[in-house]
């Protein structure tokens, strides 16, 4: 490292000519180490890759110090541990043995230096016991003295060690250490940079895989000129070649034919209100299939004024998939749960249509004996004929409401009125309710608003709740079997039902899973009424609930939007 001064004897005097050739070789020192800097940045600059750099640095170290051998090491803090970055001079006998070695300071200098952020100069191997291991490994390879410097970021985090070997005992001279001080700033840069290109790279390649799992890309759109940049996952849902352009054009010919003019129109709006937009369409792949699409994209400004929009389009293709087929299921299941109510109001069906069948029989008996009179009974007969026909109605109202009620159907959206829907069920379950000994009183507001909803499914609803609250006061005998139906406003135009018992009830921790699909407290019972129930209920963007009441029994509600409401909502 440092050597002896060559010139004149000890004692001479120093002239001109000495101080000249001192200038011209400080000169001559000073371009050389500028000509290295700037070599070494335009490396960096240019884009070559890090393991090219660090060769490139400890070469010009070596040619401007020939009497050094140089080293870089990186550390890998997750270890952490050395890993070799740069050792042209020195053969793999050396390097292989290091690269791996545990970041400590009892292993070697380098790990001092690492570990204490300080420059480690060791004068004579040799002679320096603190590192045996690493002294007999450096020692084999003709290496008397080190100087290892730590590398450390802008941020002050150590990214490995710079170190120069000497093959003579010695330290660093004042050249040695600005050339050392130099070369180190520039291997911080050039580590730091491809850090960061790494961790740019990772972050991409993640970013990449988690557009692909959720089947989200993302999008950037130059309002005034109409430029479009698309991730690759953009392209993939769009079915469309990298090579192709992205133009409106491109966009129009993937979109469904259906949807073409609606998504025209949601783009314009959103070039002229210069806001945030978000809608759903359907594309039209060429190969034919179908595609669900969810636009999501966020307005950018300067001084007031639209530049841009940033964006995501999402396939949900299989969520619209999977929602049809759970509404099917549903509509299907609420099927099976009215048929399974049959068997509870078999008796009461048989009491509804032998009522009126039996007195269509007694008229037309009647009216025979009436016509058969000397002389005829004409008003008779005639009044008789109209309470046939009554009968007759009556018997056929009752089959009707059977067949809506159990025949299975396409769910479907009408205006309902809930109190109309509500005397029906009453109407059908009344002879059920009176063989079991319930009184059953209806308390039905007046002038609430209509609902939008699927009639059928509601008066499921109302029904199941009715039949569970009767069958909940089947075994109560020290106390009138109450059953109380009320309908009233709610709050938020919505419209609530409710249905109050005097049965067993139900214990308190409970409430959360009475409307779990396959929960009940029903011996024999199925669990999947209420659990049905709650479905029919959000699927009209209500809520279903339950309660223990002060006294004996239960309370359960369900509220449902109005029309006025559902309105709304649309707007």
């Amino acid at each position: 490292m440092e050597s002896q001064q060559s010139g004149s004897a000890i004692g001479a005097p120093r002239g001109r000519g000495y101080r000249y050739n001192a200038i011209v070789e400080e000169r001559r020192w000073a371009e050389t180490l500028l000509a290295g800097e700037r070599r070494l940045l335009e490396m960096i600059a240019s884009g070559r890759s890090l393991p090219d750099v660090l060769d490139a640095l400890c070469s010009f170290v070596e040619q401007a110090a020939p009497e050094c051998n140089c080293g870089v090491y990186l550390i890998d803090w997750s270890g952490p541990c050395f890993r070799v970055g740069a050792a042209p001079s020195l053969p793999a006998s050396y390097t292989e043995p290091v690269d791996g070695l545990p970041v400590r300071r009892d292993v070697a200098p380098c790990g001092v230096a690492a570990s204490l952020k300080v420059q480690v100069i060791i004068e004579d191997i040799e002679s320096d016991t603190r590192w045996s291991v690493y002294r007999e490994h450096v020692l084999a390879h003709g290496l008397r003295a080190v100087c290892s410097t730590p590398v450390c970021s802008h941020d002050g985090r150590v990214l490995g060690t710079f170190c120069v070997y000497q093959r003579q005992p010695g330290k660093p001279s004042s050249r040695q250490h600005e050339l050392i001080a130099q070369v180190t700033h520039i291997a911080s840069i050039a580590i730091e940079r491809a850090q960061e290109e790494a961790a740019l790279i990772r972050s991409q390649a993640l970013l990449a895989e988690g557009q692909r799992l959720s089947r989200t890309g993302t999008f950037w759109w130059r309002v005034a000129t109409d430029e479009f940049e698309w991730s690759d996952e953009c392209y993939r849902i769009l079915a469309v070649d990298h090579s192709a352009p992205l133009t409106f054009a491109l966009i129009d010919a993937r979109v469904h034919p259906d949807d073409v003019n609606n998504v025209k129109a949601r783009l314009a709006q959103a070039r002229h209100d210069a806001n945030d937009f978000e809608f759903e369409c359907r594309l039209l792949l060429p190969d034919h299939a179908i595609t669900f699409l969810r636009v999501v994209a966020r307005a950018r400004r300067d001084r007031g004024v639209l530049t841009e929009y940033i964006g995501a389009i999402q396939d949900v293709t299989e969520r619209r998939v999977s929602e049809a087929a759970l509404g099917k299921l549903r509509s299907e299941l609420a099927r099976v749960s009215r048929v399974t109510t049959l068997g509870a109001l078999t008796a009461s069906i048989a009491h509804e249509v032998n009522q009126p069948l039996a007195g269509i029989m007694t008229n037309a008996g009647t009216c025979l004996r009436m016509l058969d009179a000397n002389p005829p009974d004409i008003a008779g007969a005639r009044e008789t004929a109209r309470r046939t026909i009554r009968d007759g109605t009556r018997a056929a109202d009752v089959i009707a409401r059977l067949r809506a009620l159990f025949t299975r159907h396409a769910p479907a959206t009408e205006t309902v009125d809930l109190n109309a829907a509500t005397r029906e069920v009453i109407a059908l379950s009344r002879s059920e309710q009176q063989r079991a000994g319930v009184i059953l009183r209806a308390e039905l507001g007046d002038g609430l608003p209509a609902v939008t909803g699927d009639r059928v499914q509601l008066q499921q609803v109302i029904m199941n709740l009715l039949v569970n609250a009767s069958e909940s006061m089947s075994s109560v005998a020290d106390r009138p079997r109450e059953l109380v139906i009320t309908t009233e406003r709610d709050e938020g135009d919505h419209v609530r039902l409710t249905v109050k018992d005097r049965g067993t009830g139900f214990d308190a921790q409970a409430t959360d899973s009475l409307f779990d699909a396959f929960y009940t407290t029903k011996t024999g019972g199925m669990g999947i009424g209420l659990s049905v129930s709650r479905s029919i209920i959000e699927s009209h963007h209500g809520r279903i609930w339950a309660a223990p009441n002060d006294g004996p029994g239960a309370t359960f509600a369900f509220s449902i939007p109005s029309v006025a409401a559902t309105a709304a909502d649309v707007v």
